[in-house]
């Protein structure tokens, strides 16, 4: 069923200032340009001002240091961070994830030491191996393997095409998307005596992932030589991320798309790496550090530093040579 609401509904979720009013339903959010009149927008910096006249939105949420005038017939809603408020109202129309027709299907196997937690509910086709543990709650889509002796903790959501090996530690409420590798071997190999070829390291530890750890499509999380590769609570990872064998990510760390941590790099808390970011190996990036996007990081970085480049500096420090690296080649 389509759900609507009335602006009042909405701000009685936001209970921001709302200025002009609106009869129009609200069906959904949308962006400034592409909205209809049944959509509500948002308006986070002056730069979006403009755009709003031309809007058919009947409504948007707005930053409180905005002057802007909601038009006939349209509602503002002023409130301190548009960007938060409108994670609220993504929420409100948030369609409801698929639905499981039977908790357990009949295809899953699930061996028989395994313990299964209150609430769980397993789709088709998925494996869950010897002395597996699912806390209350755990949710694992189609085509999901958990292998031997991992233990899940409550109401974390595993989708398609996961894999999680053998004796990972995995917290509750997190969210793996769909095809992520946990505990996959670590790449670890040195030269033969002879030279002739290449010897493959054993990778005889584990992975433990924190609470409220999300984890985006097609990411890697590689198990530790021995010892473990840990990722602390509230750490957000896009898709398509690598993060080595014995790496260890602090709390509420985030990775954008792209990135990847080398073997043995540790990160503190609040550490932020930009998309297709690189970290060398044995490199510590200190709590609240900053990494651009497209950065290659081949030494530790101070606390709350800011760091671009190829190799990675300063930011201040990189932009100004940019800045005479283009007027010198203007000259030239």
């Amino acid at each position: 069923m389509k759900k609507s609401y009335s602006i009042e509904d909405i701000n009685a979720v936001l209970n921001g200032e709302l200025i002009g009013t609106t009869s129009q339903l609200i069906e959904g959010p949308e962006e400034l340009q592409k909205a209809k009149t049944h959509h509500i927008t948002f308006i986070g910096s002056t730069k979006y001002v403009k755009y709003w006249a031309e809007s058919k939105a009947c409504a948007a949420i707005i930053n409180d240091n905005l002057n802007v005038e909601p038009g006939e017939n349209r509602a503002l809603i002023k409130v301190k961070n548009a960007d938060l408020a409108m994670a609220k109202i993504l929420e409100l129309f948030n369609p409801p994830a698929p639905e499981f027709t039977i908790d357990i299907h009949p295809t899953a196997v699930i061996h028989d030491t395994a313990k299964i937690g209150k609430g769980c509910k397993i789709g088709a086709n998925c494996y869950v191996g010897k002395d597996v543990e699912l806390g209350n709650g755990v949710i694992l889509y189609p085509n999901v393997c958990v292998f031997d002796e991992t233990i899940i903790g409550e109401n974390t959501i595993v989708w398609s095409g996961t894999v999680i090996r053998e004796r990972c530690i995995i917290g509750s409420h997190c969210i793996f998307h769909t095809n992520v590798s946990i505990g996959a071997d670590g790449f670890g190999y040195r030269p033969s005596d002879d030279g002739r070829g290449l010897v493959k390291i054993p990778q005889i530890g584990n992975v433990i992932i924190g609470h409220y750890v999300e984890i985006g499509a097609n990411s890697c999380v590689d198990r530790a030589k021995f010892s473990s590769t840990i990722i602390g609570d509230g750490c957000k990872i896009d898709n398509l991320v690598q993060i080595a064998h014995n790496s260890i990510m602090g709390r509420s760390c985030i990775m954008a798309g792209h990135s990847g941590l080398a073997g043995s790099v540790t990160l503190g808390d609040g550490v932020i790496i930009g998309g297709s970011a690189s970290i060398k190996d044995h490199t510590t990036i200190h709590s609240g550090a900053t990494v651009g996007a497209g950065s290659g990081v081949v030494g530790d970085v101070e606390a709350g530093k800011t760091v671009l480049g190829y190799p990675a500096q300063d930011a201040r420090d990189m932009l100004k040579q940019w800045v005479a690296v283009r007027r010198f080649m203007k000259t030239q």
